[in-house]
């Protein structure tokens, strides 16, 4: 059975997760400490407005704290953005995340798919709203500077609302001038999250970035009073000052998929470039189901649109844990040679 998302381990016997896209050093100490010392206020409503958290990212993200806002996870703020702006058509790229598609749909918006290289043709006076992924979920490519800055002044020009989900954007040791941030306007909201860099997958935990004050505005009114909880505030503030702890996961992804890819490649499977902690590679056999029976669950990305049943996308671990991946796809395979 094809999974909707990735982190389904529940209700199997799943000894290795490479299906959900979390920074392999797992939760740093210092933000299970904020989180586990957060509980016993949690008696008391949490701060609606999130203003010690936001006051942190202000700073670290060099913008003003009115034009932040945080939200239960990145999934949250697609839902909360979409559904306080109403756009009517929209553009995504395919392939991608599904819960974009999904958003959309809910409030009645027409949805083109492209793929990303003819997105800044595409771009015209009739879109209300485009979304992409930058790098892309489940390809893993960072999109080109250049062509990131033409899409900004398109958007701009032809007044179209432009998300830029930049969730895995920090895990990229080559994400330096590759952040559509740098084209900042008023027509563009940058999404983040802590989920995936500081795994904090089950605290959910993300935020959003406005130039402009009044979208801001809007999409903090939608959705719940309540959106964070105080143990995810509090996670979030520590989890910004893992300095370190962020350099030395860029370095292992860096190491750690070059690896991973050149092991994919001996198997005789696609594997796809990648600038993420992720990769997308190509195999005609049932990988996911085989690896099952080792206790490994992978990604099958049969459901991402212009994707089919031989496409699986893996997560970037440790060492020791990819090592036990390629020993047990060199299993399985076996098993279905003999």
């Amino acid at each position: 059975m094809v999974s909707e998302h990735g982190g389904d381990i529940y209700g199997r016997d799943i000894k290795l997760d490479f299906s959900a896209n979390l920074n392999p050093l797992g939760m740093p100490e210092s933000v299970k400490k904020a989180a586990s010392a957060a509980v016993a206020s949690s008696d008391k409503y949490p701060d609606p407005y999130c203003r010690e958290l936001t006051k942190k990212l202000s700073d670290h993200e060099n913008i003003s704290a009115e034009n932040i806002v945080c939200g239960n996870g990145a999934d949250d703020l697609i839902y909360r953005i979409v559904h306080a702006l109403k756009p009517r058509t929209a553009i995504i790229a395919k392939p991608t995340f599904s819960e974009y598609a999904k958003a959309l749909g809910e409030v009645g918006c027409v949805v083109t798919e492209l793929d990303t290289d003819d997105i800044p043709v595409g771009l015209n006076d009739g879109t209300d709203m485009l979304i992409l992924c930058n790098p892309n979920n489940p390809t893993g490519r960072l999109i080109e500077s250049d062509t990131l800055k033409m899409i900004c002044e398109k958007c701009f020009e032809n007044n179209i609302l432009f998300l830029c989900d930049e969730c895995f954007i920090d895990l990229s040791e080559s994400n330096e001038n590759r952040t559509v941030k740098r084209f900042m306007n008023d027509n563009l909201i940058v999404l983040k999250a802590f989920t995936k860099m500081y795994a904090m997958a089950g605290l959910r935990l993300g935020y959003s970035l406005f130039r402009s004050a009044e979208l801001a505005k809007k999409v903090r009114k939608s959705g719940q009073f309540w959106s964070v909880s105080s143990v995810a505030q509090a996670a979030g503030i520590a989890a910004l000052d893992e300095h370190e702890y962020v350099k030395r996961a860029q370095k292992i992804i860096s190491e750690e998929r070059e690896y991973l890819s050149g092991e994919l490649g001996k198997f005789g499977f696609k594997v796809f470039p990648s600038d993420a902690n992720f990769i997308l590679f190509r195999c005609e056999l049932p990988l996911d189901e085989l690896l099952l029976s080792e206790g490994i669950l992978i990604r099958n990305c049969a459901n991402y649109s212009g994707l089919g049943e031989e496409y699986f996308r893996i997560a970037v671990r440790l060492h020791a844990d990819n090592e036990t991946l390629i020993k047990a796809i060199e299993k399985v395979t076996k098993w279905q040679k003999t």
